[in-house]
């Protein structure tokens, strides 16, 4: 991976840490937790004591000092391999990366033919309907056989998209096992609008997910800062109080109750990584079958042999996180037209409730 020093090594002219998609703080990222490496910078051992937005704002030449203090708070400023506040102050020989969700744009995209469930298209946008299992952005490990590199062939024809500059594409991503819904803009002032909506919090997003257990009062709301966990940085976790994390919100309401499973509707007022699992497994419900955060065992029900089958036959009609994208609705920037979108539960998770709704009636 390049990286970037404290001598006088070009640094290139656009650095995507702080491009207009990232400000918005609305991206779910399809990299399931995966951090990347975009800066290192080593000080000197005459480094007098600095902040660190102060150390970068002189070496990141398209960096204000807000725009780093959000990189900060989003756990994305580390020195010597621990997240730090802006006000840190740099020592001497301290090792600096800055680090992110997605990898550089230092690779070129490859067209590759890959079926694309295309929902709506016109001049400016696609919405396109995400099969599970499909990783959404090129990233370390998947640089081929994404969502990105069918797009790229998808569009190879228009000569007013290309699939390299980060102005256009994807305007915001869900995780590889996720399915559903997503909106790529082909021309760069439309993502530039379709951001703003998401900085705004002006786009409708529903998502339906089978959890484990059953639903108090049928319906509620969960709001708590999400951020890395020191831990684990793979994983994402709820911060009640203080000033650590985002502040996110995930209302949530139960469709069906099957005992020991329910079938959810969550409704997103921001859009952090991994915000639905993040929330539902905090308040004590986890995606079934979420093997990050701990769905993909028996969490509920009277263990038996027949039962534990029972389970494990579910796990294999629905071997992912049962989360769907569902609907999405935004303005669309060239019309000014309300846009809404509406896509089926996808053949494993329409399976898997199926299976709970037999076994909850028998």
């Amino acid at each position: 991976m390049e990286t970037y020093h404290s001598n006088n090594d070009e640094l290139p002219e656009s650095d995507d840490l702080f491009e207009p998609e990232e400000e918005s703080g609305e991206i779910e990222t399809g990299d399931d937790g995966q951090l990347y490496e975009h800066y290192r910078f080593t000080a000197d051992k005459n480094q007098s004591l600095l902040r660190v937005d102060k150390f970068l704002v002189d070496r990141l030449p398209n960096a204000s000092r807000s725009r780093i203090k959000q990189a900060a708070e989003a756990d994305c400023v580390l020195v010597n391999g621990k997240a730090v506040k802006s006000n840190y102050r740099i020592k001497p020989m301290d090792l600096l990366t800055i680090v992110m969700s997605r990898p550089r744009y230092e690779y070129t995209v490859i067209p590759e033919n890959i079926p694309l469930n295309i929902v709506y298209e016109d001049e400016d946008l696609i919405v396109v309907n995400k099969p599970a299992g499909l990783v959404v952005h090129p990233g370390h490990g998947n640089y081929m056989g994404t969502l990105v590199n069918g797009l790229a062939y998808y569009l190879q024809d228009d000569p007013l998209y290309n699939p390299n500059d980060p102005s256009v594409g994807l305007v915001h991503r869900i995780d590889k096992e996720t399915s559903g819904l997503l909106v790529v803009a082909k021309r760069p002032e439309i993502k530039t609008h379709l951001n703003r909506q998401f900085f705004n919090r002006t786009t409708q997003r529903k998502y339906v997910a089978v959890v484990w257990g059953v639903i108090p009062e049928n319906e509620g709301t969960v709001e708590g800062n999400l951020g890395r966990d020191p831990r684990d940085r793979m994983k994402m976790m709820v911060f009640p109080d203080g000033d650590f994390g985002k502040p996110a919100v995930t209302h949530y309401k139960a469709l069906e109750q099957f005992g020991y499973v329910s079938v959810v509707e969550c409704r997103l007022e921001t859009g952090r990584t991994h915000q639905i699992r993040v929330h539902l497994k905090y308040i004590g419900h986890p995606v079934f079958n979420d093997e990050r955060y701990g769905g993909n065992v028996i969490l509920k029900g009277v263990q038996s042999s027949k039962y534990n089958q029972f389970i494990n036959n579910c796990f294999e009609i629905c071997n992912r996180q049962a989360l769907h994208a569902k609907t999405l609705g935004f303005v669309h920037p060239g019309t000014g037209k309300d846009m809404f979108f509406d896509s089926e539960i996808p053949a494993d998770m329409t399976a898997l409730i199926e299976k709970w709704r037999n076994y909850y009636q028998a």
